[in-house]
């Protein structure tokens, strides 16, 4: 199991089950009583918490189980069916927790077959998802053949979750995904240029952001907010570390869940350091304005 940091959401489970350990976050039992308790707080009016205090891990890479468990509270659970794109592994996921703990149904997409085999390993042994395990495609994603790839694992329509973080061309993958509509959607954003310019890399079918730099990759929030709108989207928050955005379809939880602005979704230390020291380093390259 993992460790994890002590957070106003771990407060809140401890006052209400003393004798819990942190650990136990991954039990089914905990994250619906959790989940029940949200929804208590939303029924009865009472103040909610902030959303960026909501976050934990128990499979994603840092809180973002948590701020999913959240989000799911407030705006509830149709197909439960999640299409998570560059997955590579359970581990570090945003989907795992959903698919493990939340009966989802999840199709996983990867372009490295070996992370294909070990993830298909962890699902089908596992004692929650071996029975119909998630679909695990290894495939390179272009803009040409992404609709293709969801129609013929059959994921079309509407879906709970669509999460996004392949570190090159996500910002024409989500622009040209049609055959789905998420209701919530997660994408990995380049915090490198602040709240402010929208800009992404020029779309290339092989992009490999390792051929020119490692920080020349993905697209700016800014341009994520502006695609969202066009989309129906609104921004509702980001994990700790201001990478990951969050946004909802139209007025999903408009209620508890308001549209925020970009930069609210830069104000941890690491962005400031980002701007300051990596993004010199790619500035000058190819960059499309949107």
């Amino acid at each position: 199991m993992k460790k994890f940091i002590k957070s106003k959401i771990q407060n809140l489970i401890l006052s209400l089950y003393p004798d819990f350990k942190l650990e136990g976050l991954n039990s089914q039992a905990i994250q619906r009583q959790l989940l029940f308790h949200y929804q208590f707080l939303k029924q009865q009016k009472l103040p909610l918490s902030d959303f960026r205090d909501t976050g934990f891990r128990v499979y994603s890479q840092n809180d973002e189980d948590g701020l999913l468990l959240f989000i799911v509270a407030l705006i509830g659970l149709t197909n439960r069916l999640c299409v998570d794109m560059a997955f590579g592994s359970p581990y570090g996921a945003n989907t795992t927790n959903l698919i493990c703990n939340w009966g989802f149904h999840g199709l996983l997409i990867e372009g490295n077959r070996d992370n294909i085999q070990a993830s298909e390993k962890f699902f089908a042994t596992h004692k929650d998802t071996w029975i119909y395990p998630p679909r695990c495609v290894s495939a390179w994603v272009t803009t040409e053949n992404v609709n293709e790839i969801l129609i013929e694992n059959g994921f079309e329509g509407e879906i709970d979750l669509f999460s996004l973080d392949m570190d090159g061309m996500d910002y024409w993958i989500w622009k040209n995904l049609m055959v789905v509509r998420p209701r919530v959607v997660i994408v990995e954003y380049q915090d490198i240029w602040g709240p402010e310019k929208a800009v992404t890399v020029p779309y290339k079918p092989n992009f490999n952001r390792f051929d020119t730099h490692p920080d020349y990759f993905g697209a700016s929030l800014a341009a994520f907010v502006k695609l969202g709108r066009e989309k129906g989207y609104r921004l509702v928050g980001c994990n700790k570390y201001c990478y990951n955005a969050f946004f909802l379809y139209k007025d999903l939880g408009a209620e508890f869940l308001s549209e925020v602005s970009p930069e609210s979704c830069m104000n941890y230390p690491k962005v400031k350091w980002g701007i300051e020291n990596r993004l010199p380093a790619v500035r000058d390259f190819e960059w499309v304005e949107v």
